[in-house]
């Protein structure tokens, strides 16, 4: 990625968004797939949240109206959906869709963090978790009753030397 800087008859010279100039063949430029970021009218962005399996459904079903808000609340942007969207491995899922209406990647940016923040803030105050990953291990063995539900469980086999 990066800006045109010169268009020959053979090469073209682009400047790339780390600093150094590029110079390719017109001949591959014509055999690529352009984005020319430079028009677009609005950005797209989908973002996903996950809250923890303990989050009561009443506070879950409020989860998209909160998301709502607070794209709501940001100038720019444009709210198009949120829905709970899948039961992850070790989170509820949470995505969401919107449109920024300047394709600027610093206003996206900062309109992204602000949203960001507004949903934590909602969030702590109506004590719903964040998830992050964790995995819960069930051990069996003598005197300890073995896990219910999910795999048969059996009792770890003791190691050699202990």
């Amino acid at each position: 990625m990066g800006s045109v800087e010169y268009i020959g008859l053979k090469t073209t010279r682009i400047r790339s968004l780390s600093g150094e100039q590029l110079i390719l063949s017109n001949n591959d430029l014509l055999e690529s797939r352009i984005r020319n970021f430079g028009r677009m009218r609005e950005r797209r962005a989908v973002f996903s949240i996950g809250v923890t399996y303990q989050t009561p459904r009443d506070k879950l079903a409020k989860i998209p109206q909160i998301i709502r808000e607070a794209v709501e609340a940001q100038p720019l942007a444009r709210f198009d959906r949120s829905h709970f969207k899948a039961y992850g491995d070790f989170s509820l899922v949470f995505e969401t869709v919107l449109y920024v209406s300047v394709p600027d990647m610093a206003k996206y940016l900062d309109t992204q963090q602000a949203i960001n923040l507004r949903i934590h803030e909602v969030f702590e105050q109506e004590g719903i978790e964040f998830a992050y990953p964790t995995q819960t291990v069930f051990l069996a063995g003598p005197g300890r009753p073995a896990a219910t539900g999910g795999a048969a469980s059996e009792p770890a086999s003791p190691r050699p030397g202990r």
